[in-house]
């Protein structure tokens, strides 16, 4: 049974089933069956249309971002009509976008449970050829270990500063187009901006507390 918030994004081949609506309806139903009970809020339809062999679709990429603003999963009629590439369905995870398929329920916990068992036997073997290159050169005299309990260096925190500052910019950059719309609409006050991301539901870029003014004013700073 269906719980949560969802994006549903549905998919076409060609302009001419498009512009007809052919398969679109089938995708449709299926979407609506699936959330047939339960306690969902369909926020969003997208409509692609885009051939499955490619995976730089605009369309699935405004998906995925209002997923990520509304921490909403994102709803699908069919696995195929996302992608047949296992790889980007890794990226959709690594992305933090869950994602469900109408025919194959399952199939969100099955794909990623089958690529992790992929990547660990990846990882095991690496780390083989790892520990049988360590001792090879032991066995030469080459002097391997170093200090485990070193501080982090300068040019380490640097690093995870960067990091941090990037993850910030990238939610800010999934609000722009939300927040700019409101501001277009007369919502110039960071306050007011503030009660309209709350009575949108759009959680915070920490995902904890309601939206508040100076919350706002950290993402505008951020999008210019």
């Amino acid at each position: 049974m269906a719980q949560g918030k969802f994006i549903s994004y549905l998919r076409v081949s060609t302009a001419k089933q498009g512009a007809s609506g052919l398969g679109l309806e089938a995708q449709r139903k299926a979407v609506e069956d699936y959330l047939n009970g339960g306690q969902w809020t369909l926020i969003e339809e997208v409509i692609e249309v885009e051939s499955g062999k490619r995976s730089d679709r605009p369309k699935l990429t405004e998906a995925l971002r209002l997923c990520r603003i509304h921490g909403a999963s994102l709803v699908i009629a069919k696995l195929d009509r996302l992608s047949r590439d296992a790889a980007f369905l890794m990226k959709l995870q690594n992305d933090g976008v869950k994602f469900v398929a109408a025919d194959m329920p399952e199939a969100n916990h099955m794909v990623v449970g089958i690529l992790a068992v992929v990547a660990q036997a990846e990882r095991e073997m690496i780390s083989a050829r790892t520990k049988a290159a360590l001792a090879a050169a032991k066995a030469r005299g080459v002097k391997l270990g170093g200090d485990r309990g070193a501080a982090l260096s300068d040019e380490v925190r640097a690093k995870g500063r960067a990091h941090r500052t990037a993850q910030a910019n990238a939610k800010a950059a999934d609000l722009r187009e939300t927040i700019k719309a409101l501001e277009a609409g007369g919502l110039t006050s960071l306050s007011r901006l503030a009660r309209a991301l709350n009575a949108r539901g759009i959680p915070t870029p920490s995902g904890r507390g309601s939206w508040q003014a100076v919350q706002v004013g950290r993402v505008l700073s951020r999008i210019g």
